[in-house]
């Protein structure tokens, strides 16, 4: 885990979405050896995690919008990404962006709300490095847990962490693997 910038408030981002963080859920700070190995590899690491999960699912996602906020140069939104074959939902994520670093084309897109953030950055070329932060042992709380269709208080696994855009920290993460129950092996 890289330390060029404190990590984003897991507390901040929870909260632009859950007025009661308790309906997201109980995170604790975790280290990798912490994880059931399956999570390391889908967390631990510094890449996309639209290109991490198509790689283990092998298929493509979609992002699916739940609620967003666009307030002055500042764009944040609650997602789900599905599988594209069946809808079955892979990952929950939170993030906030800072459009001072990114092109008008790409806001555009991104505020769109069509395409997976990920693939926006890659297909658009913009110069970008991923930085793990920290990673995340969550109880899930009720809605979480009605997005994954799992039993509340069930331990799912997580991660926040940077998407710099032309070497400025643009992007805040709050990422969060779908329960082992829904993970192929």
């Amino acid at each position: 885990m890289n330390s060029d910038t404190p990590a984003p408030d897991i507390s901040t981002l929870i909260g632009l979405f859950y007025p009661e963080a308790a309906e997201f859920g109980k995170p604790v700070k975790v280290s990798a050896s912490m994880l059931p190995e399956i999570y390391q590899r889908l967390l631990s690491h510094e890449h996309h995690m639209t290109v991490t999960i198509e790689a283990h699912y092998d298929e493509l996602v979609d992002v699916q919008v739940l609620e967003s906020i666009h307030v002055a140069n500042y764009y944040s939104r609650k997602i789900l990404l599905t599988k594209q074959s069946d809808r079955t939902v892979v990952q929950f994520g939170i993030v906030r962006l800072n459009f001072d670093y990114l092109g008008t084309e790409v806001q555009q897109e991104i505020i769109s709300e069509g395409t997976p953030l990920g693939r926006i950055l890659i297909e658009r070329n913009v110069l970008r490095r991923v930085e793990l932060s920290e990673l995340w042992q969550i109880s899930a709380g009720q809605d979480l847990a009605e997005l994954f269709g799992i039993e509340s208080g069930t331990e799912i696994w997580g991660r926040t962490g940077w998407i710099h855009c032309n070497k400025e920290p643009a992007i805040e993460l709050l990422e969060v693997v779908a329960p082992s129950a829904k993970i192929t092996l």
